[in-house]
């Protein structure tokens, strides 16, 4: 069972203990991500993650990272739309160090002009190693047209923003948004009561706020199309869908299995097993505090992507009328809770699904109360949520490669 703590000054601390197992891991959770940039600063936070891993006032950024690996410890760190996490795990017997590396890496950066200089051109690189990576791509050119408010903008930002990024801005953006309302520190596995101290004593004395409510973003349809040389064409389909706080989400995660979660979904069953016209084809949620999107994605050659929509097409209507049966939803369900439990056995995991819950949701509910949520589930009920979230008249649609006009890609689906 986990426990919550809140400091005086706002800052979360959500942790669980598990004395029989000899890791642990600890996350610093920030409610800021590229939404909450200006359009001058796109792609700050990101920077910010790396720069966290370069020099502080104590240790340069080899020093840390021997540091950690001198007690086999694993560190890391990810950026979103929507949130910045940095995390660590490590034997029991290290997590005082894991700790002190930590805060030390998140309180005292020292933004270093020239290791500033450095990381811009791994970041670049980083840029160049997506653009080379057609799904993401197509996502992203989905993502910009759906959403045309910072949530639309690419994580890493553009070369252009990036280039007017020094340590000393850097620095600012931290200060001004990583505050004490927007911080959250998970914790999970065999620690003490020490550590716990430890923890609060760290984040003690950043100054009282609140947890500020960023503007909505809009889903706005959208149809692009784009030129690329690569060998299949790249497609995604796109439906407004929920926010994450929403009590639709246990359903929805299972008519998006249904659709296309598995080898025994209705679209890889059909288009892949049965037509042989792709090697994949899934469909999948991007979710945010506020709005969402339910997509169908695929990679097919030019002289079968006409067909492979019309197939596409077909089952989302099939799955409109007809909803799903018992079966599927209970197939769809026992996917659901095994991948729950299973990941909850790793105290990273554990770790880092308490603290993007309390991020997202305001609380953590315990694996037996979201195994209760899925069991809960209806067919009735994923049918409703087809017919209201397969809208036909607000669907998106990204394709890049070898393309064809746009209404061809509309006309092919039949919807």
């Amino acid at each position: 069972m986990h426990d919550i703590i809140k400091l005086p000054n706002g800052v979360r601390l959500v942790c669980e203990k598990i004395p029989f197992v000899r890791s642990a891991a600890i996350g610093i959770f920030v409610d800021v991500g590229s939404r909450d940039e200006s359009p001058s600063a796109g792609g700050s936070a990101h920077f910010i993650e790396h720069m966290l891993f370069k020099r502080t006032s104590k240790h340069s950024a080899a020093e840390l990272a021997f540091a950690m690996d001198a007690i086999g410890g694993q560190i890391n760190a990810y950026t979103t739309r929507e949130n910045t996490c940095f995390y660590a795990r490590v034997l029991d017997t290290h997590l005082d160090t894991a700790i002190d590396l930590l805060t030390e890496m998140f309180f005292e950066c020292a933004f270093d002009e020239a290791e500033t200089d450095s990381e811009r051109g791994v970041i670049l690189e980083e840029i160049g190693m997506y653009e080379d990576t057609p799904d993401d791509v197509c996502y992203e050119r989905l993502m910009s047209g759906c959403f045309k408010s910072p949530l639309g903008r690419p994580v890493l930002g553009k070369p252009t923003t990036l280039a007017k990024m020094t340590g000393a801005s850097l620095r600012q953006f931290k200060e001004s948004r990583y505050t004490a309302g927007k911080i959250i520190i998970s914790l999970c596995g065999n620690y003490e009561d020490e550590h716990i101290e430890l923890i609060k004593e760290r984040f003690a004395g950043l100054e009282k706020s609140r947890r500020s409510k960023r503007p909505s973003a809009e889903y706005s349809k959208n149809i692009t199309v784009r030129k690329k040389k690569t060998e299949q064409n790249q497609l995604c389909i796109a439906f407004p869908s929920n926010p994450l706080p929403s009590e639709d989400r246990f359903a929805m995660n299972l008519l998006t299995t249904v659709l296309g979660g598995g080898v025994s979904s209705r679209l890889f069953q059909n288009i892949r097993e049965k037509y042989g016209l792709c090697y994949s084809i899934y469909s999948f949620q991007s979710n945010f505090s506020d709005t969402g999107l339910l997509a169908v994605a695929t990679a097919v050659n030019r002289e079968t992507e006409m067909r492979t929509l019309g197939l596409v097409g077909d089952e989302l209507k099939r799955f409109v009328d007809w909803g799903i049966s018992e079966e599927e939803l209970g197939r769809a369900r026992e996917q659901a809770k095994s991948s729950l439990v299973m990941s909850l056995e790793s105290t990273n995991s554990r770790m880092l699904k308490m603290g993007n819950s309390l991020l997202a949701l305001g609380n953590c509910l315990t694996p037996d109360e979201l195994i209760d949520r899925y069991d809960s589930v209806t067919c009735d009920e994923v049918l409703d949520l087809a017919r209201a979230r397969f809208d036909f008249a607000r669907m998106s649609l990204s394709a890049l490669g070898k393309t064809a006009d746009a209404e061809d890609y509309i006309k092919a689906l039949n919807l």
